[in-house]
């Protein structure tokens, strides 16, 4: 993963055809000793995996310009940090619950004025400028000769597919006398384009609305004229769930996220989210806002905002989704929804940072990533670093696991989806979700699509069932070393199916994300008239998972008497298997295949250019299997009726 490669939006799948975008990283960087220079350190992983001598094509200009490197700081104790982040989440450790303030955090661990001075000094001398310091970081800009003095590298121009970038030609150094405060760096190489700055945001995108019939809840609507799939007729697929059916089958009971606080990353803002959140509230019957409830932190100003970059527009819909899906589940808690400047991953890291460093919540929730194979050890040190201090104050942050299954069909390749492949996040899978007549969880499968249309005729459904279209992304890590938590839960079939010492396995925990069974949401949205209106429209993805899993925990840390839950998994790990807790999901859930019928407008809005019908088979994701106990499409299970109570402390509140 390259510092400025872009991250997309993990998991919007519509109820149609838009593009479905997934949710990187590993654990830190060790600094090697370089080798071929006794006074420096190697920093593993700067040398990106497609700078190969094939693609050499020679050295950059030394008067060509770098303009995004970032040092990150190391801190005055990076292994005490990794060492209390994990006693502080483990319910079995003394120190669990015993969390740090900001300003402790940054005594015990952030980087010292003397490691601060040391490393500008090193810069500087190498003819680098500084054009920012922060917590974490210190920026530089300079030309290419001055790059090349400070970390001991050349830097070359090389082939990546149809364009030529910059790249470190070896594994770039940093002095052994600052080896110690420096993590990382990262912006050493181009890929993929350069920031364009851009100061305002896109109008909202294209309408996109349902066809119906519809469902109102599964099962309701039998498509009685329409092909008979897996020996039955079957339903239409629903209109949308909204937040009581949501809550219902998740067990919420009497909480309701008061006095909880949640932040929500993704890139741009939406111009209409108070509005839109508003009336999706009033209309939906959901809790009016509070005067104050809903809050945004936003950068001064947005880069790549264009179509062929980050396509900001697109991104407001992952906000709306997520401010509405948090506040359906989890009525009274406090949102806060922070902005990146782009999808870029020193913008989102920023972000993330923001979320930590000024504590404005207790629970993250992020909707967005990339491929593993995308992934690169420099920027995954940077955000282990953040979740690490999250962790330590009592912050848990949410990934959605990827909407393409097993990503073979996407990219060619079996691979797991970033950064929830982090053994610092929760990573969060999906499912398909049946709620049936007064709001009573029915069951569930592994959210994963085959589809097939209807045959001319309107007497069978072509090739059924059709293809893989798209599925909760899951499996084993090929980068990151099992966790502690995971072991004894997950299978070793799992666990060692890359190494026979054991990888990370996604996800860890799942909820509704198939959009055949999808959530309700409103938004403001260009019209085929160029007018601007709201609209309410069905939809789903791992995006979808996760703010609802955030919610989820909102409602967790109310029963747990508003104590933080920190970073989750070794609790929820620690909850397999205890009666009631989960949901344990598999794709056969009712004994025979499960479909519903589809009715989508050809052209996304309305009728004029025709219907197309379809039937989606459900619980065919991929290569994956959602099979009884753990499994990598919906890890250890979906919330159950006693999950939230499950946080209910047995004696004496823990202190925050």
């Amino acid at each position: 993963m390259r510092s400025n490669r872009a991250k997309v939006r993990a998991g919007v799948s519509l109820a149609a055809t838009l593009p479905m975008i997934a949710g990187a990283l590993a654990l830190g960087i060790p600094a090697a000793h370089a080798a071929d220079n006794p006074a420096r350190d190697a920093l593993q992983g700067t040398k990106p995996l497609w700078a190969t001598a094939k693609a050499d094509k020679g050295a950059t200009s030394n008067n060509a310009q770098v303009k995004a490197v970032r040092v990150y700081l190391a801190g005055r104790d990076a292994k005490g940090l990794a060492a209390y982040a994990k006693a502080v989440s483990d319910p079995s450790s003394p120190q669990y619950g015993k969390y740090l303030s900001a300003q402790q955090v940054q005594a015990r661990y952030g980087a010292t004025k003397a490691q601060v001075k040391a490393v500008k000094s090193w810069l500087t001398g190498s003819g680098l400028t500084v054009t920012e310091v922060t917590a974490h970081y210190i920026a530089v800009s300079g030309d290419v000769s001055a790059v090349e003095r400070a970390f001991a590298t050349q830097l070359h121009n090389y082939a990546k597919g149809s364009k030529t970038y910059h790249a470190p030609a070896k594994t770039a150094s940093v002095p052994a006398a600052v080896s110690s405060a420096v993590l990382t760096v990262t912006g050493l190489d181009n890929a993929p384009h350069k920031a364009n700055h851009d100061d305002t945001l896109p109008p909202p995108g294209a309408v996109f609305k349902n066809a119906g019939p519809f469902s109102s809840y599964y099962g309701s609507n039998t498509a009685s004229t329409l092909p008979s799939a897996y020996g039955s007729k079957i339903p239409y697929a629903i209109k949308g769930y909204t937040g009581k059916q949501l809550r219902a089958a998740y067990g919420a009971g009497k909480y309701t996220g008061k006095h909880v606080r949640v932040a929500i990353t993704d890139a741009y803002a939406s111009p209409t989210i108070a509005f839109d959140a508003g009336t999706y509230a009033k209309t939906n019957g959901d809790a009016a806002w509070k005067t104050s409830q809903l809050h945004q932190a936003l950068p001064p100003t947005y880069t790549n905002t264009g179509a062929d970059e980050c396509d900001a527009s697109g991104w407001y819909g992952e906000e709306t989704l997520d401010v509405e899906a948090v506040h359906a589940v989890a009525p009274d808690a406090d949102v806060t929804y922070v902005g990146a400047a782009s999808c870029m991953d020193n913008d989102l890291l920023d972000a993330l940072s923001k979320v930590v460093d000024n504590h404005l919540a207790d629970i993250v929730s992020n909707s967005w990533g990339d491929i593993e194979a995308n992934q690169t050890p420099d920027l995954a040190a940077a955000y282990d670093q953040v979740f690490q201090l999250g962790a330590v104050q009592g912050i848990g942050f949410y990934f959605s696991s990827g909407d393409n299954g097993d990503e073979v069909a996407h990219t060619g390749t079996k691979q797991v989806d970033t950064p929830a492949n982090s053994a610092w996040v929760t990573a969060v899978g999906g499912t398909s979700l049946a709620v049936g007549k007064g709001d009573t969880y029915q069951w569930e499968t592994g959210w994963g699509t085959e589809k097939a249309a209807l045959s001319a005729d309107g007497k069978s459904w072509t090739g059924f069932p059709g293809a893989f279209t798209s599925g909760a992304g899951g499996g084993t890590s090929k980068t990151v070393n099992e966790p502690y938590y995971q072991k004894g839960v997950v299978p070793d079939s799992l666990a060692k199916a890359n190494s026979s010492t054991g990888n990370r396995v996604v996800p860890d925990i799942s909820a509704i994300a198939d959009p055949n069974t999808g959530f309700l949401v409103g938004q403001t949205q260009t019209q085929a008239d160029g007018t601007e209106a709201y609209s309410e429209y069905r939809i789903g993805g791992t995006s979808l998972a996760a703010p609802v899993i955030a919610a989820v925990q909102a409602l967790a840390q109310e029963a747990n008497g508003g104590n933080a839950l920190g970073f989750a998994n070794p609790a929820i790990y620690a909850k397999y298997g205890k009666a009631g807790v989960f949901h344990d999901v598999t794709d056969n859930p009712t004994g025979s295949g499960l479909a519903v019928a589809r009715v989508d407008f050809a052209n996304g809005y309305d009728a004029s250019k025709g219907l197309l019908t379809s039937v989606r088979s459900l619980g065919k994701d991929s290569s994956l299997s959602a099979v009884k106990g753990y499994d990598d499409v919906t890890g250890v299970g979906t919330p159950a009726a006693g999950y939230v109570d499950s946080y209910k402390p047995a004696k004496a509140h823990r202190k925050h």
